[in-house]
């Protein structure tokens, strides 16, 4: 339905859609994603201008769309610890431990302007099939013993869009060193390892990412080279590519 309506629309109009449940939302590689009542669940439209900041390396987009989903949760007064966290490149987790949410990016060009329609969903208050916030926020009470209330799908969606905007303005005055200090504040990757080319091949230590939104990692002897992931493992950070 987005993807019909946002050529239509005037440029300055957002447009987002909002669904209580899916039974045929759009996952990786094709995959279908079925989502229950109590997940957040929307497609975001936007338009980035090409001669920009954030137009020349757009592949940042998902990263900003994760740091959102995890600051709209963890800027709230309060809710500051709850082990909500992005992993590289569109994944958010609940520590390193779960996966409780995801970002799909798809982009159009269209003379000097991207056209990208943001699919994110996250888990809210729906304890299977994984885990979700409101779970973690419970945890937390109990050791904390603390009484933050549960949180809900329209406040984290509308929270969500409006971290997006700050983030894509910082983003376009300042390029990616405004952002990362932030991101890199709540990512799983910190001091891990990942094998190169293949489950057998080399250990690298990942360290960051690049200008550009690919991972950064640091293989003994050979310095610092961005990675891509192989295309085929459904787990972006296995069997990671080094560009010829």
């Amino acid at each position: 339905l987005i993807g019909r309506l946002m050529f239509e629309l005037p440029e300055e109009m957002g447009l987002i859609a909002i669904a209580v449940r899916q039974t045929q939302g759009q996952g990786r590689g094709g995959n279908v994603w079925l989502s229950p009542v109590g997940c957040a669940l929307s497609t975001l439209h936007i338009t980035i201008p090409l001669h920009s900041n954030l137009g020349q390396r757009i592949p940042f987009i998902q990263h900003l769309v994760s740091l959102a989903v995890v600051e709209s949760v963890r800027s709230i007064p309060g809710y500051e610890d709850i082990d909500l966290r992005v992993k590289w490149p569109n994944d958010i987790y609940y520590s390193d431990h779960m996966k409780l949410g995801g970002v799909l990016v798809n982009s159009t060009i269209i003379e000097t302007t991207f056209h990208i329609l943001i699919g994110f969903g996250f888990n809210v208050n729906n304890s299977n099939p994984t885990i979700c916030i409101n779970d973690l926020i419970t945890t937390f009470n109990k050791e904390e013993g603390t009484k933050l209330k549960p949180l809900t799908t329209d406040c984290l969606i509308a929270r969500t869009v409006t971290v997006l905007e700050r983030l894509i303005d910082i983003f376009q005055e300042k390029g990616p060193n405004g952002v990362l200090p932030l991101y890199y504040k709540y990512w799983v990757h910190s001091g891990k390892q990942v094998h190169l080319h293949n489950e057998e091949g080399p250990l690298a230590w990942i360290v960051g990412i690049d200008d550009y939104g690919f991972l950064q990692v640091h293989e003994e002897g050979k310095g610092v080279e961005s990675v891509h992931p192989d295309g085929n493992s459904f787990d972006m950070l296995r069997n990671l590519i080094v560009p010829k």
